[in-house]
């Protein structure tokens, strides 16, 4: 952890934040909230994300009764960037922030950053450059938006590669993502499995989020068809996609080994899924980092990812977590009984609770590394 005082830096936060829901919403706040007293920010975000026939989910609002941020913004119509542009620049910033995950953003951001003097620096904080549904206008789009930032805030070493072959000379500092905590402590582990149905007995792996192609859920559940009836799969998360797809895999003899929940998982909720399960399997096709895996820590919950991306850099497989080399439905179940053996997941269990008893505050380690970084780039403006 560096730190820095830097707390007369003042910013403009721009990001999807509530009362929009999802992974990245929760981090934007969580980040806010730990760059209060480290920095001045004025955090905004949109009036309206996506238009509703392009929203494949129910709702891209959350129930949840939290405090709302200044919404300035509707992505896809740019007559509301000059006020949102405006707004903006009333914050008076030394450093303008933007969180980008999708190049669907790209052009309201290129706009939003080049209303700025070039005396604001222009910090892209980015959770993925690669969309894991590539269409051929993506890297057009990422150009535009990269070239309107002074430098770049990356949560994987993945996206940072991704980053330079954009910008090979890009300045980018990577800050891994933090462990969840807003979910709440762990629950007992028979009345967590009393709430599904599940057996005491049972060895239970969690897929948790939203359930899109990349991920591998499909991997998984072919997966299943090698383990005996104790393994039990729950599935809990909204289906983007084919939804027939996973229902058809889901077979006739697969009955009573995997349960799904395909809806959006409440906050509440959350800690029931977690706390039942003994692994959670994480077996993306591509991805750069996962939310899943930092609410995963914060339970003590060991988990199975792939090699594929960079959800296991931070993974020592059998350490703090298990990592597949090759993600076949075989070569998956064939580790997934190589964890349930020997006491691995205990070993991990036990790792993750000596991590968790720390007491470092992960959110405030990454404000400062954060921080630290933009002043030392703010210093050179």
């Amino acid at each position: 952890m560096e730190s820095s005082k830097t707390t007369q830096i003042k910013i403009a936060f721009f990001s999807v934040l509530p009362p929009f829901r999802g992974g990245i919403s929760s981090f934007s706040r969580l980040l806010v909230n730990a760059l209060k007293g480290k920095s001045l920010i004025d955090a905004f975000t949109f009036k309206k994300q996506y238009p509703n026939f392009l929203f494949p989910g129910e709702s891209q609002f959350s129930k949840n009764k939290e405090a709302s941020f200044p919404r300035i913004i509707t992505s896809y119509n740019p007559f509301t960037y000059f006020n949102a542009g405006r707004k903006l620049k009333q914050a008076k910033p030394d450093v303008f922030v933007a969180n980008y995950w999708m190049p669907f953003f790209a052009p309201m951001y290129a706009f939003l950053s080049s209303r700025f003097s070039s005396s604001v620096l222009k910090v892209a904080l980015i959770h993925n450059l690669t969309p894991h549904e590539e269409r051929f206008f993506d890297r057009f789009l990422n150009r535009m938006f990269l070239k309107k930032f002074d430098a770049f805030v990356v949560l994987s070493e993945k996206v940072n590669q991704d980053l330079l072959s954009y910008l090979p000379d890009a300045i980018s500092k990577v800050i891994p993502h933090p462990t969840y905590d807003q979910f709440g402590s762990k629950k007992n582990v028979q009345h967590a499995r009393e709430y599904f149905k599940i057996d005491k007995d049972a060895k239970v792996l969690l897929f948790f989020g939203l359930i899109r192609d990349y991920k591998g859920l499909d991997i998984l559940i072919e997966a299943m068809n090698f383990l005996d009836e104790r393994y039990v799969l729950l599935i809990a998360g909204e289906i983007y996609g084919d939804k027939k797809k996973y229902l058809k895999a889901i077979e006739v003899e697969k009955k009573g080994k995997v349960i799904l929940h395909d809806h959006f998982i409440a906050d509440q909720n959350v800690a029931n899924y977690f706390s039942a399960a003994d692994c959670c399997v994480l077996p993306y096709k591509s991805g750069t980092q996962s939310g899943i895996q930092a609410i995963a820590t914060s339970f003590e919950l060991p988990v199975l990812v792939s090699k594929n991306g960079g959800l296991h850099e931070s993974i020592t497989d059998g350490k703090n977590g298990f990592v597949i080399e090759e993600l076949t439905p075989k070569s998956l179940s064939e580790k997934i009984q190589k964890v349930f053996s020997g006491g691995k997941l205990n070993v991990v269990k036990e790792e993750l609770l000596i991590k968790n008893n720390s007491k470092l505050d992960e959110w405030s380690c990454f404000a400062d590394d954060f921080m630290h970084f933009i002043s030392l780039e703010k210093s050179k403006k």
